[in-house]
């Protein structure tokens, strides 16, 4: 498997999926809890946090005495640039409870990873086989855990399924108007689906980015002055008064002139996400597949 998100120096690449599973997690930030699902990995040399879980849901981050610069598995400078915070949260596994401490880092396909550090400081028996986690440390005994020293993995699809949803909840797209019995639930969130096993989710690319990147499922052609409809794979539903706009990436528009059309999603709407990809150039263009292709806007719908 490659090994796409950030580390601090050197380790090594992942070459299978039998060094790292998913669990749930609960984390108690200053403003609420919320539950998603990390990744052990014993792969991974640090402790991570994506940098907008902590924003979104009052995670207090505390600045680094030195910034610390990140890399790839395989040795080249991330894309998330130097590690300049960290965090000490209260975090739940099953019954095991914890004061974790994370790196603070612009994650593009996890919310949470627990590496190396913490699998040294808890030392749980992990049968990776049947996807079941122990806490049979004499300092989880003693300390953590309240009462059964077990808790399950969840698949892995699941998981990025389960933690997408909590991504894209409340973002971008305001809360809908109130009834008698508040906000209902459609009006909260953004539901994804995966309409095939490879297809690759949307995510920022940092936290503050505007929109969520899309990305081709397929390779497609793209003739200059032509605009061959391209595949995402993925299907949404939006929440009450609000719409989707698919806008171009600008490194696309600025270098090789191509600009999504036809680019607004109704809230009803539950098809396929496609993207008009206009090549206004001189100059044929391919596109493959798992390439960035667009970015995906919520707003408020007025009418």
């Amino acid at each position: 498997m490659e090994n796409y998100y950030a580390v601090l120096n050197y380790t090594d690449t992942h070459e299978n999926d039998n060094d790292h599973i998913m669990v749930k997690i609960q984390l108690h930030g200053e403003k609420e809890s919320v539950t998603i699902n990390a990744m052990i990995d014993s792969g991974a040399t640090e402790d991570f946090i994506d940098r907008e879980v902590c924003d979104k849901h009052g995670i207090m981050m505390i600045k680094a005495k030195n910034a610390r610069d990140s890399y790839l598995a395989d040795g080249k400078p991330s894309a998330m640039g130097p590690v300049t915070h960290m965090t000490k949260v209260p975090m739940d596994i099953s019954s095991h409870r914890e004061l974790a401490t994370f790196q603070v880092a612009n994650l593009q396909n996890h919310e949470v990873i627990l590496g190396m550090p913490w699998l040294r400081e808890h030392n749980p028996t992990i049968a990776w086989n049947n996807k079941r986690i122990r806490f049979n440390s004499e300092r989880c005994t003693t300390w953590c855990l309240k009462s059964s020293p077990i808790a399950y993995a969840v698949p892995k699809d699941e998981a990025l399924e389960d933690n997408l949803l909590t991504r894209f909840s409340m973002v971008q797209a305001k809360k809908g108007q109130k009834t008698k019995n508040g906000p209902t639930a459609s009006d909260l969130s953004v539901r994804v689906k995966k309409l095939s096993a490879e297809t690759r989710v949307p995510i920022k690319g940092t936290p503050s980015a505007a929109g969520h990147d899309l990305y081709a499922n397929e390779g497609t052609n793209v003739p200059a002055r032509r605009q061959p409809i391209v595949g995402t794979g993925i299907a949404i539903g939006l929440p009450h008064n609000t719409y989707g706009r698919i806008e171009p990436r600008s490194s696309l528009a600025v270098k090789h002139r191509l600009t999504p059309n036809a680019g607004v999603i109704d809230s009803d709407y539950r098809g396929e996400v496609k993207v008009v990809q206009a090549n206004l150039g001189d100059q044929p263009y391919r596109v493959e597949k798992g390439d960035r292709i667009a970015q995906l806007i919520i707003e408020t719908s007025t009418t």
